[in-house]
């Protein structure tokens, strides 16, 4: 991997998060923990439970530079795609990863010394769950706190389970340990105001004119119908700001309001 901070992506897997049963909770975290870290989520893909549709955004995904972190469907049952899937889009075989069929058997057995199932690896139940431990040839081991099952990651992609007690700490293990040098590397900071009143056509070229004079910095647009319930004003409104280096931010923001200004628009500035 070049020196140059990566691209963070999720993927994230789930009829039920599709259907609306159940409320994705990963985006949200996934974005904290990448900002504590001085780091940012480049992109988000939410997929069904169907493997051709997994498979084709694998190939997008692995034929990229991206640092991506697919939560979801690395379960052993008949709805769970994503081991699968990943190997198929690398184009090699699944394999019983040694690793993380030892794992799977002190679960085993640490749950049948409570008196829950069986330390049998040979009985069914264990053969099924032997099968999370199946993984792309060639993949890592990511070690799962919650219950020893494990997650894998081939590449620069890292594949953890969906649940978020199981997950979160997984991805923050990940980057603990493989990405810190890029920690708090590329700072952001951000300036912006409220136009009122203005169509988006209007400040487009606005845009465009700092994004071209500033490569730095990326211009930003927030329109609202203005109905008072998130604090702001009752009226229509933009918020149109600027993000990037912290070095040209306050150039660059200086340039948006004489922008604004000379459009003839009324503006309030952002705290």
């Amino acid at each position: 991997m070049s020196n140059a901070v990566p691209r963070f992506g999720l993927i994230i897997v789930g009829d039920e998060i599709l259907s609306g049963k159940r409320q994705d909770k990963h985006f949200a975290k996934v974005v904290e923990l990448l900002a504590a870290r001085g780091l940012r989520l480049s992109w988000v893909r939410y997929l069904p439970d169907e493997r051709a549709a997994i498979t084709d955004a694998l190939q997008a995904s692995f034929a990229s530079e991206d640092v991506v972190f697919s939560c979801g469907g690395i379960g052993s049952t008949s709805d769970d795609h994503t081991r699968q899937a990943a190997a198929a889009a690398l184009r090699v075989a699944l394999e019983v990863h040694p690793q993380a069929e030892r794992l799977i058997a002190e679960r085993c057995a640490e749950m049948a010394a409570k008196g829950q199932g069986s330390a049998d690896m040979t009985a069914p139940e264990n053969r099924q769950r032997l099968k999370m431990g199946e993984f792309p040839a060639g993949a890592r081991i990511i070690s799962n706190p919650f219950n020893k099952i494990p997650g894998f990651a081939v590449r620069t992609h890292y594949f953890v389970p969906g649940f978020p007690v199981m997950a979160w700490p997984m991805i923050e293990q990940v980057l603990d340990a493989e990405f810190a040098a890029h920690f708090h590397r590329a700072p952001q900071a951000e300036r912006s105001l409220l136009v009122f009143e203005t169509a988006e056509s209007l400040i487009a070229p606005l845009m465009e004119q700092i994004e071209a004079r500033y490569v730095d910095v990326r211009a930003f647009s927030l329109p609202s119908i203005g109905d008072g319930k998130d604090g702001r004003p009752a009226r229509r409104h933009i918020e149109l700001g600027v993000k990037g280096a912290p070095e040209s931010i306050e150039a660059a923001f200086a340039t948006l309001v004489q922008g604004v200004e000379r459009l003839g628009a009324e503006y309030q500035r952002c705290a």
